[in-house]
């Protein structure tokens, strides 16, 4: 395929957007998990649980992900917010890859933290976008994350933009969360926070159809690579620039462009 000009590229992208943003993207996504849920702070949970587990092919996720709601009673909101030592034999034998019962653990008394101490999830990251981004508030978050006695093992799990992560399982939830839900996709449900500080999940797909189209000359997928796509995309659509996450990721986990 030829080069594309910018005004080419834009029209490519853009229809590719809408193509693969429909509610047939959401049963074969991790984010079918949050959709069951109709209470914010069980969706917010449901999806940042789910999203800390997204990596591996879709199926083992969405597994996994159902594996935990079933230990959260359904209701995970309620069940977080009454969670204490006496529960944490419900946890026994959950593991997705690297993350396991003492990960889970610890998320659960970290959210409960968080609700009871921050405000909830929404109010961390409204409270620290900085310049139009909101990588440093995901590096805040981290710190907030495990301010409870916590394994270190379990730090891997949530990622540092600060320290050149491209942190995309948060970006993902972010993106979530933030985007409104007029094609019956995201949520939209933190609507504090402007589309347009979201930075795109960037994983090995998204990152190979981005340098194919010229978005990214970086080789490796890091924090310095993320800010160069945000500048490129932005550069395409400064109002909701990760729009153009599903245009990647149709362009490569589907049309294998």
């Amino acid at each position: 395929m030829s080069p594309m000009n910018k005004k080419e590229l834009k029209e490519f992208l853009d229809e590719k957007a809408v193509l693969y943003e429909k509610p047939d993207f959401i049963p074969l996504d991790p984010i079918q998990i949050p959709h069951r849920f109709t209470i914010k702070e069980d969706i917010e949970i449901a999806a940042f649980l789910t999203a800390t587990i997204s990596w591996g092919n879709r199926k083992s996720i969405i597994n996994s992900a159902n594996k935990m709601m079933d230990i959260l009673g359904q209701s995970p909101y309620d069940f977080i917010m009454n969670y204490s030592e006496g529960q944490r034999e419900n946890l026994s034998g959950f593991v997705h890859r690297t993350f396991n019962e003492t990960d889970l653990d610890t998320f659960l008394r970290a959210l409960q933290n968080i609700y009871t101490h921050h405000n909830g999830l929404e109010s961390v990251f409204v409270n620290n976008t900085v310049n139009n981004s909101l990588q440093p508030a995901i590096s805040l978050f981290k710190k907030l994350f495990f301010e409870i006695p916590h394994q270190k093992r379990t730090h891997k799990h949530v990622s540092d933009p600060l320290k050149n992560s491209a942190a995309k399982r948060i970006n993902m939830f972010l993106r979530w969360m933030v985007r409104d839900s007029a094609a019956g996709v995201d949520f939209g449900i933190w609507n504090s926070i402007p589309k347009a500080a979201l930075s795109c999940p960037l994983d090995v797909h998204t990152g190979n159809i981005a340098r194919k189209l010229k978005l990214l000359s970086r080789k490796q997928n890091d924090a310095k690579t993320l800010l160069e796509l945000d500048i490129a995309l932005r550069k395409l659509d400064p109002i909701d620039p990760v729009k153009y996450d599903f245009a990647l990721f149709g362009l490569g986990a589907i049309e294998q462009f």
